[in-house]
Formats: structure tokens, C-alpha cells, sequence
């Protein structure tokens, strides 16, 4: 190992942003500029994408931007897809940063929202240390009305049930802190209830509004079925989980030889 890998291999950046992305070549150059602009001088930061698995260009995309000497970026590729949720979960056990930055692949999360987003959590998780996260609010949505209409639903069904407060759970873009998030209980389409999750753990979520824009390229991964249907049958479980949940505090370890 080089002096310059062994370097970056010991680095402990401040913060992992992690995008899980299948099928999505033609959005990655466009959307890491935008991050670049954004968090480049603002904070120390990896990228770490999630190739969940994709047909098309996406890794080979992400390999050319790596090789051209973006040496923030890490690259994860899944043999077969595994879904966003679990996508997101080992990027973040991948990752090495304190606070970790979640957004979707597509483009409409606006990644001038996070140097905002990660101070306001940052600020309020020095006042107060249960606010360990903090996610979007796409106050205008760019969806088309069936993704609105379907979203309202869940959105409306899951806060009756969860009582966790958020107006749009959906939304791609959060941050929180990492520790918290690999601990939380993992199942597919986990991601959309990370606020009931956390505050099932004694943690709390903080809303910021954020910008919403329309997809850049390429066709959603997700329909009705997979959005709403499968995400109402979770919140029963979600809600169980919210009765068994303990936070392990630990008060102190007296150490053996």
C-alpha cells in the first residue's frame, strides 16, 4: 500500500453521503457535479454510491468518474438487486462519517439542500442530543398525480397509525446521525419509515423543506404496487416494532484483564 491509499484508507471524513442507484447512467455525472458544487470547501465528506444491481451503464459511468481522480467516491456494486432500502444500509456500513446524507439517484432531491439540512441538524444535535436526524419536506412536489395521489394515501394512513409526526416520510433526501442509522432494524422498504424507526429508539427527526424537481433522465424503478400497497402492509409491522424497541444505554463497563 502507498503512502497516498494508505492516507485515504485511514481518512475519517465527516461525512458519508451514500445514493443507492439502479439503471440510472445517464443522471450520476450531472447529479455528483451538483453535489461537488455544493459540498466541496463546505465539508469533508465521501460519496459512496450503490449500484443496486443495474443492467445498463451505471457502474461503468461510475468507474470512468472514479478513474478520472474524483477519489471522494467509493464505489459498491450488488451482484443482483437488493431493493433502495437495504441499498442505503450497506452504503452507511460502508461509510465513515459521523453524519450520514441519504438522496435518490434521479435527480429530483436538490443537493443545494444539504449544506443547510446538515447544519440545522447539526446545530440542534449539540442543544439537544436526541435529535440524532432530519428529513426532507417537498413542500412542490414534480411528481405525476398518481405518485401525489398515492403518496397523500400512504403519507396520511402511516402518520395515523405511526404517529410519528412527519408530513413526507417519501422523501429521498435525509440526513441523520450514521451510528443511528445502521442500528435500526433492517427490512425491504425500510427507508420510508426511518422517523417512526429513530423515534421508536428515543431519537428524534427534525423536517426541513427542500427542493423538488422533475426526474432528469431515465424511468422510476417504482409504481403504484411497490409504493403503496406494499408500504401500507408495512406500517402494521412498523407499528410493532414500535411497541418492542429498546434503546441499549450503557452506563458503564468495567473492563476485565
Amino acid at each position: 500500500m502507498t503512502c497516498e491509499h494508505a492516507e485515504a484508507f485511514l481518512h475519517q471524513p465527516a461525512v458519508t453521503v451514500v445514493i443507492p442507484a439502479k439503471n440510472e447512467s445517464e443522471n450520476i455525472r450531472p447529479l455528483i457535479s451538483e453535489i461537488r458544487t455544493a459540498m466541496d470547501g463546505a465539508f469533508d465528506y465521501e460519496l459512496i454510491y450503490v449500484d443496486d444491481g443495474s443492467t445498463d451503464d451505471t457502474f461503468a459511468v461510475l468507474k470512468a468518474i472514479r478513474d478520472e481522480g474524483f477519489n471522494k467516491l467509493k464505489v459498491i456494486r450488488h451482484q443482483q438487486s437488493v431493493g433502495q432500502s437495504f441499498s442505503v444500509l450497506n452504503g452507511a456500513r460502508h461509510g465513515k462519517g459521523e453524519w450520514l446524507v441519504v438522496l435518490d439517484a434521479d435527480g429530483q432531491n436538490d443537493p443545494a439542500d444539504i449544506p443547510g439540512m446538515l447544519t440545522a441538524l447539526q446545530t440542534a444535535y449539540v442543544k439537544d442530543p436526541k435529535k440524532v436526524g432530519i428529513i426532507g419536506h417537498r413542500v412542490t412536489r414534480r411528481d405525476d398525480w398518481v405518485k401525489r395521489l398515492s403518496s397523500k394515501l400512504a403519507n396520511g394512513f402511516r402518520d395515523w397509525m405511526l404517529k410519528d409526526g412527519i408530513p413526507d416520510t417519501g422523501c429521498g433526501l435525509k440526513a441523520t446521525r450514521r451510528d443511528w442509522y445502521v442500528q435500526l432494524p433492517a427490512f425491504n422498504h425500510m427507508h420510508r419509515y426511518v422517523p417512526a424507526l429513530i423515534q421508536s429508539l428515543g431519537g428524534e427527526m427534525m423536517i426541513h423543506p427542500v427542493n423538488h424537481r422533475p426526474r432528469m433522465a431515465g424511468v422510476s424503478n417504482y409504481g403504484v404496487w411497490n409504493r403503496l400497497w406494499v408500504g401500507l402492509v408495512d406500517v402494521f409491522g412498523v407499528r410493532w416494532l414500535q411497541h418492542r424497541a429498546k434503546r441499549i444505554v450503557i452506563q458503564e463497563i468495567l473492563n476485565g484483564d
